[in-house]
Order: structure tokens, then C-alpha cells, then sequence
């Protein structure tokens, strides 16, 4: 499928519902990690949704855009895992050295390493607007997130997962193909249960208690876990991944509503500016491009896609 037109826009929306699922686990994660060791619920909920997703695309095995496991899905969705897993693992660590608030705005910071890694690695052009479109989502995310912020050892690994989630966008955008998206993200989901286990096994691994916490646990695994990376696996081959990036952004702003919605959170003029800006930055993505072919000055999105894969190949 060509990257513009029907299949960017529901690419778009597909991005849009996963940050919203995203968004909603803020306060449920928030609560259950007093309770079990974030490596351990990691592992545990990286296990359920690599299952999950497995036991229901099982079914689709060998037909057309159905789950498939060849020598390059492996390999690419093992990349991809190593990638994410470790990103999670370096927010995770980072986490524990730093304030909640200051984590989320450093680890979005990757809407910003995003396209610069594209220039440096890929050679991608970025335009003004799309510049400006980052500047933005990092301006809302500042003030939705930062009360101050002091650099330590906390910070400087949360900045490495940032870069190391900027690395699995691009890599995602370059590798993901139409029609791979169940078996690049079963095996991503494998390779991230892995890694985390290995680093949540040496105090032994600890379940959840009670069915309430299992709730929970299923809910982040299978909705905002399994769901999630299916649905930016797929998106990803039909968005450019500055794009992706920066709706991606919009995860601060789901998390503050349903905060306020079912977390007894009261609206704040940080949520309404910050959200503003984020939200003005996603619609300059949609419309950068646009601006941007009606000029003459982007080429069609088969073409860029073209150009895009003979500098990273």
C-alpha cells in the first residue's frame, strides 16, 4: 500500500487509538506497581499479550495478511523486540531515579531524536513544518509533564530509552510491510517477554494477588499491549515515522483525561495548553504534507518511500 491517501489516514487514526490505550493505563499502572515490581509486571504482562495475540491469529496462519514466520519476519521482529524491550527496560530503570512527571517528558522526547536520527541514519529530509510540528509536541509535552528538571543518573537513562524508542520507530517504519504486521508483532512481543524475564527472574518473579490486579494486568497486556503494537506495526508501514512520532506524542494528553475522567483528577491549565499544543503539532503533520504536494516540493508517497529505503539499504 502507497504511504498517503485513505490507508495514511486510517494509519493516522490506527496511532491515534493506540495512544489513547496507551493513555489509559497511566493510573492504573500508577496504583498496581505499589504492589509488584515493575520488572516482574513486565514480564508478566509482555507473556499475556505475546499469547494473546498468537492464540487469536492462529487461526489466520498462511493466508493472505494473515500471521506468517519467515526467515525475515524473525529477524526483523527480533530486532524490533531487542529494541522496545530495551527501551522499556531503560525507562523502567530510569524510572526509579526520577520523578514520574520528568520521566514522561524525557522518555517523549523521542519525537524530537525520531527525525533527528532519520536525517542522520536514513538521510530523510525534514521540512519546516514538520519542525515545527515537533517543536510543538515537545513544547505541550514540557507542560504537561515538567515541575523542574535536574540531569542525573535517572534522567540520563530515561533520555537513553527516548532514543532507543526513537531507533525502534524508524527501524518499525523501514522494516513493517503490508501484510506482515500479525507476524512482525507476534515475534516482537516474544523477544520483549524474553528480555524481560530475563531481568525480572533473579528475585523470582512475582503474579498478581488478587483478581482485581489480574484485571488490570490482562487489560495493559492485552488492550494497551497486544492491541497497541498491532496497531503501530501496521500503521507504521503506511505513515513516515516522524509522523508517527509525533501523534505518538499525544499519549500525555489520553492519560490526563482519562486521569480526570476516572481518576478523580481536576482539569488544569496545564492539561488545556499543553494538550493545545500537541494537538496543533499533530495537525501540522497532516498537513505538512499536503502543503508540500499542492507546491510541487514532495514527491508521490511511493517515490519518497523509494528514495527513503535506497539510503537506509
Amino acid at each position: 500500500m502507497k504511504r498517503g491517501g485513505r490507508g495514511t489516514t486510517l494509519a493516522f487514526v490506527a496511532l491515534i487509538a493506540m495512544t489513547a490505550a496507551w493513555g489509559s493505563t497511566f493510573f492504573m499502572i500508577g496504583d498496581i506497581v505499589t504492589r509488584i515490581p515493575v520488572p516482574d509486571l513486565l514480564a508478566v504482562r509482555f507473556a499475556i499479550a505475546a499469547v494473546a495475540l498468537i492464540l487469536l491469529a492462529a487461526p489466520t496462519f498462511g493466508r493472505p495478511n494473515g500471521l506468517r514466520l519467515d526467515r525475515r519476519i524473525l529477524r526483523d521482529g527480533a530486532l524490533l523486540g531487542l529494541l522496545y524491550g530495551g527501551a522499556q527496560l531503560l525507562q523502567t530503570f530510569g524510572l526509579a531515579h526520577t520523578a514520574a512527571s520528568v520521566s514522561g517528558f524525557i522518555t517523549g522526547l523521542y519525537v524530537v531524536a525520531t527525525p533527528l536520527l532519520g536525517a542522520l541514519i536514513l538521510r530523510t529530509r525534514i521540512g519546516p513544518l514538520t519542525w515545527l510540528a515537533v517543536g510543538l509536541a515537545t513544547a505541550g509535552l514540557g507542560i504537561l509533564s515538567l515541575n523542574g528538571l535536574s540531569v542525573g543518573y535517572g534522567e540520563l537513562l530515561t533520555l537513553a530509552s527516548a532514543v532507543v524508542y526513537a531507533g525502534h520507530i524508524l527501524a518499525l517504519s523501514r522494516l513493517s510491510k503490508p501484510g506482515d504486521a500479525l507476524g512482525l508483532t507476534a515475534v516482537q512481543l516474544a523477544v520483549i517477554t524474553v528480555l524481560c524475564t530475563v531481568f525480572a527472574l533473579p528475585g523470582g518473579i512475582q503474579l498478581p494477588a488478587t483478581g482485581t490486579d489480574w484485571a488490570i494486568v490482562i487489560y495493559i497486556a492485552v488492550v494497551a499491549g497486544a492491541l497497541t503494537m498491532l496497531l503501530q506495526t501496521w500503521a507504521q508501514a503506511r505513515i513516515e515515522p516522524t509522523r508517527a512520532a509525533v501523534v505518538m506524542a499525544g499519549e500525555p494528553i489520553w492519560a490526563a483525561g482519562f486521569a480526570v475522567a476516572l481518576g478523580g483528577e481536576s482539569i488544569t491549565w496545564r492539561m488545556l495548553a499543553g494538550g493545545f499544543a500537541i494537538v496543533a503539532a499533530m495537525y501540522l503533520t497532516e498537513l505538512a504534507p499536503r502543503l508540500r504536494r499542492r507546491s510541487g516540493g514532495e514527491p508521490p508517497p511511493d517515490a519518497e518511500r523509494a528514495v527513503t529505503e535506497r539510503a537506509a539499504g
